[in-house]
Protein backbone atom coordinates (compact mmCIF):
# COMPACT_ATOMS: atom_id res chain seq x y z
CA UNK A 1 0.00 0.00 0.00
CA UNK A 2 1.45 3.89 -1.01
CA UNK A 3 0.87 6.82 0.36
CA UNK A 4 -0.27 9.72 -2.18
CA UNK A 5 -2.08 12.83 -2.24
CA UNK A 6 -4.83 14.17 -4.48
CA UNK A 7 -3.29 16.71 -5.94
CA UNK A 8 -5.73 19.63 -6.41
CA UNK A 9 -4.28 20.37 -2.64
CA UNK A 10 -1.68 22.11 -5.13
CA UNK A 11 -3.41 24.26 -7.01
CA UNK A 12 -1.42 27.09 -6.86
CA UNK A 13 1.97 24.81 -7.79
CA UNK A 14 2.78 23.62 -11.23
CA UNK A 15 2.63 19.91 -11.94
CA UNK A 16 6.56 19.56 -12.11
CA UNK A 17 6.86 21.19 -8.69
CA UNK A 18 3.62 19.27 -6.86
CA UNK A 19 5.08 15.78 -8.47
CA UNK A 20 8.94 16.76 -6.83
CA UNK A 21 7.62 17.89 -3.64
CA UNK A 22 5.24 15.17 -2.85
CA UNK A 23 7.35 12.18 -4.36
CA UNK A 24 10.43 14.00 -1.77
CA UNK A 25 8.54 13.14 0.79
CA UNK A 26 7.88 9.67 -0.03
CA UNK A 27 4.58 9.53 -1.58
CA UNK A 28 4.10 7.02 -4.57
CA UNK A 29 0.58 7.72 -5.96
CA UNK A 30 -0.66 10.48 -7.56
CA UNK A 31 -5.06 11.37 -7.50
CA UNK A 32 -5.59 14.19 -10.51
CA UNK A 33 -8.52 16.11 -10.88
CA UNK A 34 -10.29 16.32 -13.85
CA UNK A 35 -12.89 18.69 -13.90
CA UNK A 36 -16.18 19.50 -11.74
CA UNK A 37 -15.77 20.24 -7.85
CA UNK A 38 -12.11 19.19 -7.97
CA UNK A 39 -11.02 21.44 -11.22
CA UNK A 40 -8.56 20.31 -13.37
CA UNK A 41 -4.71 22.17 -12.25
CA UNK A 42 -2.44 20.29 -13.06
CA UNK A 43 -4.57 18.44 -16.10
CA UNK A 44 -5.40 19.94 -19.53
CA UNK A 45 -7.85 17.22 -19.98
CA UNK A 46 -8.98 18.91 -23.74
CA UNK A 47 -5.43 19.17 -25.06
CA UNK A 48 -4.79 15.60 -23.47
CA UNK A 49 -8.07 14.50 -25.50
CA UNK A 50 -7.22 16.16 -28.45
CA UNK A 51 -3.18 14.55 -28.81
CA UNK A 52 -2.21 11.13 -28.24
CA UNK A 53 1.58 12.57 -27.72
CA UNK A 54 0.57 15.29 -25.22
CA UNK A 55 -1.06 12.11 -23.38
CA UNK A 56 1.47 10.22 -23.28
CA UNK A 57 4.07 12.46 -22.58
CA UNK A 58 1.99 13.65 -20.02
CA UNK A 59 1.74 10.51 -18.14
CA UNK A 60 5.60 10.20 -18.53
CA UNK A 61 5.94 12.90 -16.95
CA UNK A 62 4.42 11.21 -14.12
CA UNK A 63 6.15 8.42 -14.13
CA UNK A 64 9.61 9.76 -14.74
CA UNK A 65 8.93 11.36 -11.11
CA UNK A 66 8.62 7.97 -9.87
CA UNK A 67 5.00 8.31 -9.22
CA UNK A 68 1.63 6.06 -10.75
CA UNK A 69 -1.70 7.71 -11.29
CA UNK A 70 -4.20 6.46 -8.36
CA UNK A 71 -7.46 7.43 -9.98
CA UNK A 72 -8.73 10.74 -12.25
CA UNK A 73 -11.35 12.44 -10.47
CA UNK A 74 -14.37 14.29 -11.42
CA UNK A 75 -16.82 14.81 -8.19
CA UNK A 76 -19.50 16.05 -9.80
CA UNK A 77 -23.35 16.12 -9.61
CA UNK A 78 -24.48 14.30 -12.81
CA UNK A 79 -28.25 14.12 -11.81
CA UNK A 80 -29.00 18.12 -10.75
CA UNK A 81 -32.33 18.68 -11.37
CA UNK A 82 -31.05 22.34 -13.13
CA UNK A 83 -30.00 20.49 -16.71
CA UNK A 84 -27.41 22.51 -17.07
CA UNK A 85 -25.58 22.13 -14.18
CA UNK A 86 -25.72 18.08 -14.59
CA UNK A 87 -24.83 18.27 -18.45
CA UNK A 88 -21.74 19.96 -17.35
CA UNK A 89 -20.44 17.34 -14.72
CA UNK A 90 -21.63 14.31 -17.16
CA UNK A 91 -19.33 15.72 -20.37
CA UNK A 92 -16.97 15.98 -17.17
CA UNK A 93 -17.32 12.83 -16.49
CA UNK A 94 -17.45 11.25 -20.45
CA UNK A 95 -14.38 13.05 -20.87
CA UNK A 96 -12.53 11.61 -18.08
CA UNK A 97 -13.82 8.26 -19.05
CA UNK A 98 -11.89 8.98 -22.62
CA UNK A 99 -8.84 10.43 -21.02
CA UNK A 100 -8.67 7.63 -18.62
CA UNK A 101 -8.31 4.72 -21.59
CA UNK A 102 -5.73 7.34 -22.91
CA UNK A 103 -3.72 6.76 -19.55
CA UNK A 104 -4.31 3.73 -18.97
CA UNK A 105 -6.01 4.01 -15.49
CA UNK A 106 -8.78 1.91 -14.86
CA UNK A 107 -10.41 3.89 -12.11
CA UNK A 108 -12.24 7.32 -11.64
CA UNK A 109 -13.74 8.96 -8.85
CA UNK A 110 -17.10 10.51 -8.83
CA UNK A 111 -20.57 11.21 -6.52
CA UNK A 112 -23.19 9.48 -7.17
CA UNK A 113 -25.16 12.96 -7.70
CA UNK A 114 -29.04 13.77 -6.15
CA UNK A 115 -31.62 14.55 -8.80
CA UNK A 116 -34.80 16.66 -7.44
CA UNK A 117 -38.23 15.37 -7.04
CA UNK A 118 -41.10 14.01 -9.24
CA UNK A 119 -42.81 17.54 -8.70
CA UNK A 120 -39.79 19.37 -10.64
CA UNK A 121 -37.47 22.54 -9.36
CA UNK A 122 -34.08 23.40 -9.84
CA UNK A 123 -32.72 21.92 -6.67
CA UNK A 124 -31.55 18.49 -5.96
CA UNK A 125 -33.40 17.29 -2.73
CA UNK A 126 -31.48 14.68 -0.01
CA UNK A 127 -33.75 13.06 1.89
CA UNK A 128 -32.57 11.46 4.84
CA UNK A 129 -36.14 10.14 6.87
CA UNK A 130 -38.93 8.31 5.40
CA UNK A 131 -41.81 10.54 7.04
CA UNK A 132 -44.00 12.34 6.33
CA UNK A 133 -44.92 9.97 3.34
CA UNK A 134 -43.73 12.14 0.44
CA UNK A 135 -40.49 12.15 1.49
CA UNK A 136 -39.97 8.36 0.60
CA UNK A 137 -41.84 8.34 -2.71
CA UNK A 138 -39.59 11.46 -3.49
CA UNK A 139 -36.56 8.90 -2.59
CA UNK A 140 -38.07 5.77 -4.41
CA UNK A 141 -38.87 8.17 -7.34
CA UNK A 142 -35.05 9.23 -7.51
CA UNK A 143 -33.69 6.04 -7.36
CA UNK A 144 -36.24 4.29 -9.95
CA UNK A 145 -36.44 7.36 -12.47
CA UNK A 146 -32.80 8.66 -12.10
CA UNK A 147 -30.32 7.21 -10.22
CA UNK A 148 -30.43 3.48 -11.35
CA UNK A 149 -30.97 4.13 -14.98
CA UNK A 150 -28.64 6.52 -15.39
CA UNK A 151 -25.57 4.91 -13.53
CA UNK A 152 -26.60 1.10 -15.67
CA UNK A 153 -25.84 3.24 -18.50
CA UNK A 154 -22.47 4.96 -17.43
CA UNK A 155 -21.13 1.74 -16.28
CA UNK A 156 -21.59 0.41 -19.99
CA UNK A 157 -20.17 3.52 -21.19
CA UNK A 158 -16.96 3.34 -18.55
CA UNK A 159 -16.53 -0.20 -19.69
CA UNK A 160 -16.32 0.76 -23.37
CA UNK A 161 -13.23 2.83 -22.29
CA UNK A 162 -11.60 0.52 -20.42
CA UNK A 163 -13.07 1.96 -16.55
CA UNK A 164 -14.09 -1.25 -14.29
CA UNK A 165 -13.97 0.50 -11.29
CA UNK A 166 -16.07 3.52 -10.34
CA UNK A 167 -14.80 4.71 -7.04
CA UNK A 168 -17.93 7.05 -5.19
CA UNK A 169 -17.42 8.92 -2.77
CA UNK A 170 -20.19 7.92 -0.17
CA UNK A 171 -20.88 11.59 0.64
CA UNK A 172 -23.67 13.33 2.48
CA UNK A 173 -26.36 15.13 0.13
CA UNK A 174 -25.81 12.74 -2.66
CA UNK A 175 -27.72 9.28 -2.88
CA UNK A 176 -24.90 7.06 -2.48
CA UNK A 177 -23.88 8.56 1.38
CA UNK A 178 -23.41 5.55 3.39
CA UNK A 179 -22.23 1.41 2.74
CA UNK A 180 -26.02 0.55 2.58
CA UNK A 181 -26.88 2.91 -0.04
CA UNK A 182 -23.10 2.32 -1.64
CA UNK A 183 -24.77 -1.63 -1.97
CA UNK A 184 -27.81 -0.89 -3.41
CA UNK A 185 -26.45 0.89 -6.36
CA UNK A 186 -23.81 -1.62 -6.86
CA UNK A 187 -26.79 -4.54 -7.18
CA UNK A 188 -29.03 -2.46 -9.26
CA UNK A 189 -25.92 -0.84 -11.44
CA UNK A 190 -23.34 -3.84 -11.84
CA UNK A 191 -19.73 -4.48 -10.02
CA UNK A 192 -17.64 -2.16 -11.36
CA UNK A 193 -19.48 0.26 -8.85
CA UNK A 194 -17.36 0.59 -5.58
CA UNK A 195 -16.00 3.20 -3.33
CA UNK A 196 -13.67 5.61 -2.78
CA UNK A 197 -13.26 5.05 1.15
CA UNK A 198 -13.21 8.67 2.82
CA UNK A 199 -13.47 7.48 6.46
CA UNK A 200 -14.16 11.75 6.95
CA UNK A 201 -17.73 11.74 5.87
CA UNK A 202 -18.52 8.47 7.84
CA UNK A 203 -17.13 9.18 11.21
CA UNK A 204 -19.46 12.51 11.69
CA UNK A 205 -22.36 10.13 10.60
CA UNK A 206 -21.80 8.03 13.42
CA UNK A 207 -20.42 5.14 11.46
CA UNK A 208 -17.57 3.06 12.27
CA UNK A 209 -15.36 3.24 9.65
CA UNK A 210 -13.39 0.13 9.80
CA UNK A 211 -16.54 -1.86 10.61
CA UNK A 212 -17.81 -0.34 6.92
CA UNK A 213 -14.60 -1.31 5.43
CA UNK A 214 -15.12 -5.29 6.41
CA UNK A 215 -18.88 -4.56 4.95
CA UNK A 216 -17.74 -3.57 1.93
CA UNK A 217 -15.08 -5.49 1.26
CA UNK A 218 -14.10 -6.38 -1.89
CA UNK A 219 -15.78 -3.52 -3.63
CA UNK A 220 -13.33 -0.91 -2.22
CA UNK A 221 -11.66 0.40 -5.49
CA UNK A 222 -9.77 3.73 -3.97
CA UNK A 223 -8.99 5.38 -0.41
CA UNK A 224 -9.07 8.96 0.74
CA UNK A 225 -6.45 9.81 3.66
CA UNK A 226 -9.18 12.41 5.65
CA UNK A 227 -9.92 13.04 9.32
CA UNK A 228 -12.66 14.44 11.02
CA UNK A 229 -13.12 15.35 14.87
CA UNK A 230 -16.20 15.76 16.56
CA UNK A 231 -16.85 18.27 18.80
CA UNK A 232 -17.08 17.03 22.54
CA UNK A 233 -18.66 20.60 23.54
CA UNK A 234 -21.01 21.27 20.34
CA UNK A 235 -22.28 17.43 19.06
CA UNK A 236 -23.82 16.63 22.31
CA UNK A 237 -25.96 19.28 22.06
CA UNK A 238 -26.71 19.94 18.50
CA UNK A 239 -25.67 16.58 17.09
CA UNK A 240 -24.35 16.02 14.15
CA UNK A 241 -26.37 17.37 11.06
CA UNK A 242 -24.95 21.20 10.93
CA UNK A 243 -24.93 23.55 8.37
CA UNK A 244 -22.79 26.31 10.05
CA UNK A 245 -19.98 27.38 7.43
CA UNK A 246 -16.84 25.08 7.62
CA UNK A 247 -14.86 28.37 8.68
CA UNK A 248 -17.05 28.74 11.69
CA UNK A 249 -14.94 25.76 13.23
CA UNK A 250 -15.45 26.52 17.14
CA UNK A 251 -19.44 26.31 16.61
CA UNK A 252 -19.63 23.68 14.77
CA UNK A 253 -20.38 19.76 15.80
CA UNK A 254 -17.63 18.58 13.66
CA UNK A 255 -15.19 20.03 11.41
CA UNK A 256 -12.64 17.97 9.05
CA UNK A 257 -8.89 17.41 10.55
CA UNK A 258 -5.93 16.02 8.99
CA UNK A 259 -4.86 12.56 9.42
CA UNK A 260 -4.21 12.33 12.94
CA UNK A 261 -5.69 14.86 14.75
CA UNK A 262 -9.27 13.30 14.70
CA UNK A 263 -8.06 10.21 15.01
CA UNK A 264 -4.71 8.89 16.40
CA UNK A 265 -2.16 6.80 15.24
CA UNK A 266 -3.48 3.57 16.67
CA UNK A 267 -6.50 4.34 15.19
CA UNK A 268 -5.07 4.59 11.30
CA UNK A 269 -3.09 1.39 12.01
CA UNK A 270 -6.45 -0.60 12.66
CA UNK A 271 -7.61 1.07 9.72
CA UNK A 272 -5.00 0.08 7.48
CA UNK A 273 -4.81 -3.51 8.47
CA UNK A 274 -8.28 -3.58 8.05
CA UNK A 275 -8.05 -2.72 4.86
CA UNK A 276 -5.00 -5.32 3.91
CA UNK A 277 -7.86 -7.93 5.70
CA UNK A 278 -9.82 -7.43 2.91
CA UNK A 279 -7.74 -6.78 0.11
CA UNK A 280 -6.79 -3.69 -0.42
CA UNK A 281 -3.58 -2.87 -1.22
CA UNK A 282 -3.60 0.21 -3.41
CA UNK A 283 -3.12 3.43 -1.95
CA UNK A 284 -4.23 6.13 0.73
CA UNK A 285 -4.47 9.29 -1.41
CA UNK A 286 -4.96 12.49 1.47
CA UNK A 287 -7.37 14.89 0.52
CA UNK A 288 -6.19 18.07 2.90
CA UNK A 289 -9.69 20.28 4.10
CA UNK A 290 -8.27 20.84 7.87
CA UNK A 291 -9.08 24.59 7.77
CA UNK A 292 -6.85 24.87 11.31
CA UNK A 293 -3.67 24.05 9.12
CA UNK A 294 -2.16 25.11 6.18
CA UNK A 295 -2.01 22.53 3.54
CA UNK A 296 1.74 22.45 3.21
CA UNK A 297 1.95 21.83 7.20
CA UNK A 298 -1.34 19.45 7.33
CA UNK A 299 0.08 17.09 4.04
CA UNK A 300 3.19 16.68 5.99
CA UNK A 301 2.00 15.68 9.07
CA UNK A 302 -0.68 13.26 7.20
CA UNK A 303 2.15 11.82 5.29
CA UNK A 304 4.59 11.16 7.91
CA UNK A 305 2.06 9.49 10.07
CA UNK A 306 0.89 7.55 7.32
CA UNK A 307 4.05 5.95 6.22
CA UNK A 308 4.10 4.61 9.59
CA UNK A 309 0.52 3.26 9.37
CA UNK A 310 1.10 1.71 5.75
CA UNK A 311 2.36 -1.54 5.55
CA UNK A 312 4.51 -1.94 2.47
CA UNK A 313 6.06 -5.54 2.23
CA UNK A 314 3.43 -8.37 1.71
CA UNK A 315 2.76 -10.31 4.30
CA UNK A 316 4.92 -13.08 5.48
CA UNK A 317 4.35 -16.76 4.96
CA UNK A 318 2.58 -17.92 8.54
CA UNK A 319 6.04 -20.48 9.72
CA UNK A 320 4.02 -20.58 12.93
CA UNK A 321 0.54 -21.79 12.23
Amino acid sequence: MKVGVFTVLFADQSLEDTLKYVKSLGCGMVEIGTGNFPGQPHCPVDELLASDTAAAEYKAKIEDAGLEISALSCHGNALHPNESIAQASRDAWRKTLRLAEKLGVPRVVDFSGCPGGPGGGTDPIWVTAPWPDDFQKTLDWQWNEKVIPYWQAEVKEAANHGVNQIAFEMHPNFVVYNPETLLKLRAAAGDAIGANFDPSHLFWQMIDPIAAVRALKDCIWHVHAKDTKICPYNAPINGTLDTKPYTDEINRGWIFRTVGYGHDLAWWKEFVSNLRLIGYDLVLSIEHEDSLMSPKEGFEKAVELLLEATIVEPAGEAYWA
